[in-house]
């Protein structure tokens, strides 16, 4: 449910989901870009931005198919400037491809580029986010509903808020588990949020957002885990080489009137076992499917 991840060693509450993800999870030795073309790389994220929030400023004026066109290729384009290749597996029907609430595994605050260059979307996520200096600024031209994790009585809000997005016809984002996981595996989905498709009588979007190294392997060079800060995660980030991230968007789920059968079925499609590359060997593949949660 919310944007940024929880530290292990940090429970503020019996119910706050924890991920036992942390910083091991992460190569000592991936393979990286030199200095400079991590540097020139940086530059590159640092122009994107710089014409984007102007840009953003202007199109919030536009009509919403003319927006979301924006947004969209605004994504594609941080994506680009970071190093990091789009691929899309969209599995929906062409017919069902209106708004609806978005869930989605949680790796990285970059999931939401990921997500909004396939589908733009509001998201919900940490109020500290819209602090954070430059991301904060993007944060709010997407129009991310913030959440006081720190409080359970703010939850209610955050699902009428989200209702009042579905009823204006626009995505919502969530990430149900919680917190962010490394992308070898996953948590279980939180139910509360579903509520919100269920209050508003949409259909659920479920995604799988996985990043992949230069041999198509599982990476977790993007992941926000542990004790990483912002740019700890930017800086493998801008120095990785061959980096991709894959969105498999599945099915649309109709929300019926159980939140908690909901949560269950969309967390089987989005942690199924076609969320990782084929492997080279059948005992590989058998391995590959532990990640079903």
């Amino acid at each position: 449910m919310t944007l940024v991840h929880t530290l292990p060693t940090r429970r503020a509450h019996a119910w706050f989901p924890v991920s036992p993800c942390d910083t091991s999870c992460v190569p000592t030795a991936a393979r990286t870009h030199g200095r400079v073309r991590a540097v020139i790389r940086l530059l590159r994220v640092v122009m994107t931005i710089c014409w984007l929030i102007p840009a953003g400023t202007i199109v919030t004026a536009l009509p919403r198919p003319l927006r979301r066109r924006f947004v969209r290729g605004a994504a594609r384009s941080l994506l680009a400037a970071l190093g990091i290749a789009v691929l899309v597996d969209d599995r929906r029907p062409f017919v069902g491809r209106g708004a609806g609430l978005i869930v989605a595994n949680h790796t990285s605050f970059l999931d939401i580029l990921a997500i909004a260059a396939v589908v733009p979307a509001r998201f919900v996520a940490k109020s500290e986010l819209l602090a954070w200096p430059v991301i904060g600024t993007l944060a709010r031209r997407l129009g991310v509903i913030g959440i006081d994790r720190a409080s359970l009585r703010a939850l209610p809000g955050t699902v009428e808020a989200a209702v009042a997005g579905l009823h204006a016809d626009d995505a919502v984002g969530v990430f149900p588990e919680g917190t962010t996981w490394c992308g070898r595996t996953g948590g279980t989905f939180r139910p509360a949020m579903f509520q919100a498709a269920v209050d508003a009588s949409v259909p659920v979007i479920p995604m799988h957002v996985g990043f992949r190294g230069p041999g198509d392997e599982v990476s977790t060079v993007a992941s926000f885990i542990g004790d990483d800060d912002l740019m700890d995660t930017m800086r493998r980030v801008i120095s990785a080489t061959g980096l991709s991230v894959r969105i498999r968007v599945h099915e649309l789920q109709l929300p019926g009137s159980d939140r908690r059968e909901l949560a269950r079925r969309c967390e089987r499609l989005v942690f199924g076992p076609m969320v990782l590359p084929p492997l080279p060997t059948a005992a590989e593949s058998v391995h590959g499917l532990s990640l079903a949660g």
